[in-house]
């Protein structure tokens, strides 16, 4: 008897592991926050060049006090690429003879203008603060707002290199109370086989969740300071309550705390309802349910061995190469929302309305299909939508929204895949350090993916065809990997590989063996 069969014993899928869940889902839902606060705390306001003309609120030597606004405007600021008011340009005189009806661009040169040296007049009718607006980080430091983005999940980068890790030799619950997203792959080593795949749906739906939140929050809260303390807050009860959750009994046993292993699973019997089979666990029982288990886990496993170890290394390759995809995708669209549309709040909403359901459906591929075919469908399918917008006009903006939504809504069905497939390719004593480097891979793509928009500068259509090319190559890749669906999770090494060797011994019937011949 394995430790899949103790956990059908004392409950698989019952209160507790609902419990677990919603304890689990609250905070993620508040941390996509964070990662989406980005579209509204640093969004780009329309701008313009300060000018005396205009802004001092005095009257200028030699104006007329009768000019309107916009004729002063006229005077003062040379019309940009969409023929609006140039955003980081100005003129150096006022150009008085533009007021002529008979006037024309040729009667001002690029000579007569000059940068923002003043600073710039920020439109504050949709946010009344953005960090754009306070350390001005447009025109020639416009490139500093997707630096700054990628620093910040440079954060998450270190986080995910030193909680996978952590977590493995430390435990789930303790790296939990500090890192949320990091742990919440703890939940699947709960439930039983048949309901791990709903567990992590349901996890990954919380991030769907987060995003609609996120734009409700924002739409209310329009100061990027007042929004950033709003979404925090929620963070001290996930703080206090995280001491309630259950460490996980599996990675207790397997690392040879039998103890503290016996305790979790008596405590998950009686949330359950199983008092009975409460009553009969003993540590006799334990050592003698998982000897296997308990005699191959004392092994040392360190994370080298994710790369060294036949049957191993491939998964840890192409699973990273899944999570790298994500993030750098996901991360370099969804936080450039404003140039997919106007109405970024609604944008927003969309993005996580659209996908619930693509959430849903990958659940009931992932049963029907398997893992394997519906993570690289997946990636594919995000990857040619995002290529499609290359070949849409850009007045067409509805249909290059709704293909960004489409795109991102299948990214959103492959970090459903990959969360679920990756806890399902690595045993027990490696799973979180597996799982923490496929985060740190999202992660280092998340940095580079914000980045990608800079090559706008030399074609319109590029970062594009960047974002569209990774998660079509990854989806591709995805094929290597073996197929996990109805297998029970490996709990060491040796289960990895003694299910690679049932694989190539159990074929299919009429699978014919083509034997070499030597001559």
């Amino acid at each position: 008897m394995a430790f899949s069969e103790l956990l059908d014993q004392v409950g698989g899928l019952g209160r507790f592991q609902v419990l677990q869940m919603v304890a689990l889902v609250v905070p993620i839902i508040w941390l996509t926050t964070q990662s989406m606060m980005e579209n509204f705390s640093a969004a780009v306001p329309s701008h313009r060049c300060w000018v005396p003309l205009l802004d001092n609120g005095t009257a200028q030597a030699g104006v007329p006090g009768a000019l309107d606004p916009k004729d002063l405007l006229t005077v003062s600021i040379p019309p940009g690429p969409n023929r609006e008011p140039h955003q980081c340009r100005r003129f150096r005189q006022p150009q008085w003879q533009l007021l002529d009806p008979n006037a024309t661009a040729a009667n001002w040169s690029e000579a007569a203008t000059e940068p923002c040296v003043d600073g710039w007049v920020y439109d504050r009718s949709t946010f009344t603060s953005t960090i754009v607006a306070k350390w001005d980080l447009v025109c020639d430091s416009h490139a500093l707002k997707p630096m700054a983005q990628s620093i910040y999940l440079s954060g998450i980068l270190v986080g995910a290199a030193v909680f996978g890790q952590a977590s493995d030799r430390f435990g789930r619950r303790l790296v939990l109370t500090l890192n949320y997203l990091q742990m919440a792959m703890a939940v699947m080593e709960w439930t039983s086989t048949r309901a791990r795949a709903l567990a992590m749906t349901l996890n990954s739906l919380g991030f769907s969740f987060g995003q609609v939140l996120m734009a409700m929050v924002a739409y209310g809260v329009r100061d990027w300071a007042l929004l950033q303390l709003v979404v925090s807050a929620p963070f001290f009860l996930c703080f206090v309550y995280s001491w309630w959750l259950a460490e996980s009994a599996r990675w207790l046993l397997i690392t040879g705390k039998l103890e503290r292993g016996l305790r979790e699973l008596q405590k998950v019997a009686a949330i359950n309802g199983k008092r009975a089979v409460r009553d009969t666990l003993t540590t006799e029982v334990l050592v003698s349910a998982m000897q296997e288990e308990l005699s191959a886990g004392q092994a040392t496993a360190s994370p080298g061995a994710l790369l060294c170890t036949p049957g191993l290394g491939l998964r840890t390759c192409v699973s990273t190469l899944c999570w790298f995809a994500f993030g750098f995708t996901f991360y370099g669209l969804a936080l450039d929302l404003q140039t997919l549309g106007s109405d970024i709040f609604l944008l927003q909403v969309l993005i996580g309305v659209v996908d619930i359901p693509a959430k849903i459906g990958t659940l009931l591929l992932l049963s029907r299909l398997g893992r394997r075919p519906t993570q690289a469908a997946s990636l594919v399918l995000a990857g040619l939508c995002i290529l499609t917008n290359t070949l849409v006009p850009q007045d067409m903006g509805a249909l290059r929204s709704a293909l960004a939504v489409l795109g991102l809504s299948g990214l959103g069905a492959a970090f459903t895949c990959v969360s679920i497939y990756t806890g399902e390719l690595f045993p027990t004593v490696l799973r979180m350090t597996a799982v923490g480097l496929g985060q740190m891979a999202a992660r280092a793509g998340a940095i580079l993916g914000p980045l990608v928009r800079l090559l706008g500068a030399y074609g319109r259509s590029l970062p594009l065809l960047v974002y569209g090319a990774v998660p079509v190559l990854s989806g591709l890749a995805a094929l290597l990997l073996p197929e996990t669906g109805s297998l029970p999770l490996p709990d060491t090494i040796q289960d990895v590989q003694n299910q690679a060797v049932k694989k190539a011994t159990h074929r299919p019937p009429g699978h014919t063996v083509l034997k070499s011949t030597h001559f």
